[in-house]
């Protein structure tokens, strides 16, 4: 197992050296790039060259790749232009990834709840009008784009009915304790039930809205998992033994169906991440995601590079997690 673990270490080291390479290469590719962002209207050609020689921009690309990732290692990204003006481009991420953190652990927790159970049962009434209904509610989950779902819902849910707030994290000047920065989780830990209530209705509709994306996949390929696995040759043979529903449902279904279920949940955090630049956006919820399409809109080089390179850290952790975890449910998985 720990050789296993260390062969997909290596592999991830290699993955974000190479995704490094590639943000490099784009950032300074982009019009204009960092010094015209850094200077507007104040640029000249005295202080153009000036800032492309403080910044090393002057010099070859292969110098200043190694430099960028020197200062990467050290967590020097450059001073935000426009997102937090003056504030270190580190200190932005951390401060917006709670929020992401906190809708998308929701999003997906509501994507797993509902998508594994109906993929179950759709698998063990496979032609049934419960399992025609959950296929085409799927397919629509995957056609109607996330931004269109998270606009139907605030139409209806916050302007409409007035049942949920329209956007924001939390409601305006209402005096909360801030540990964690996840507002839920802060008013938790502090007691401050009214506080973590407020926060909660504020992320409903965008965890609603993000969780389609993972939904109908998780919940198509748990149906074709379970087809699979009833179909195999152990299953009949519980069955035939006499052995309970409970027991052929945990021990033999269940168990090696989830296989690749698991795996596709991993997978889901890339689409999730993305998403939330969409349902951010629409919420107005302050988050990595809406921080990202302010910085890419407003060229903010120094927030952009730390928060795309960060996201792909997060990406290659969590696919990380996802192979040890299969390692763990499929023993065969280590040898290969």
């Amino acid at each position: 197992m720990l050789r296993f673990v260390l062969r997909r270490l290596i592999q991830m080291v290699f993955v974000v050296l190479v995704l490094s390479m590639l943000l490099f290469v784009w950032l300074r590719s982009l019009p204009g790039g960092p010094v015209s962002a850094i200077l507007g209207e104040r640029q000249t050609t005295e202080r153009r060259l000036a800032l492309e020689a403080a910044l090393g921009l002057d010099q070859p690309l292969p110098v200043q790749y190694l430099k960028f990732m020197e200062r990467a290692v050290q967590g020097e990204f450059g001073t935000s232009t426009k997102v937090l003006p003056g504030e270190d481009a580190l200190v932005v991420f951390w401060s917006r990834l709670p929020a992401t953190v906190e809708l998308t652990l929701l999003a997906l927790f509501i994507a797993i709840t509902l998508a594994i159970p109906l993929g179950y049962i759709a698998a063990r009434r496979v032609g049934s009008l419960s399992d025609t209904s959950a296929v085409i509610f799927s397919l629509i989950g995957v056609a109607v784009p996330v931004f269109f779902t998270a606009f139907l819902l605030k139409y209806f849910f916050a302007v409409e009915w007035q049942v949920l707030p329209v956007s924001g994290r939390q409601t305006t000047g209402l005096d909360a304790t801030r540990v964690t920065g996840m507002f839920v989780l802060d008013g938790l830990l502090t007691r401050e039930w009214d506080a973590s209530w407020d926060a909660l209705k504020h992320l409903i509709l965008p965890a609603l809205a993000l969780a389609t994306i993972p939904f109908s996949v998780i919940f198509r390929i748990t149906r074709a998992s379970v087809l699979d696995v009833l179909d195999e040759d152990y299953v009949r043979t519980a069955e035939a033994k006499g052995l309970t529903a409970k027991v052929i449902r945990g021990r033999h279904v269940l168990r090696n169906a989830m296989l690749p279920v698991v795996t596709t949940i991993g997978l889901q955090v890339g689409g999730l991440l993305a998403g939330a630049i969409l349902t951010e956006t629409v919420f107005s919820y302050r988050g990595i995601g809406d921080a990202l399409a302010m910085s890419f809109r407003e060229k903010d080089y120094a927030v952009l590079q730390v928060l795309i390179l960060a996201t792909a850290v997060i990406y290659v952790l969590v696919n990380l997690l996802v192979d040890i975890a299969y390692a763990v449910l499929d023993p065969r998985i280590r040898t290969r």
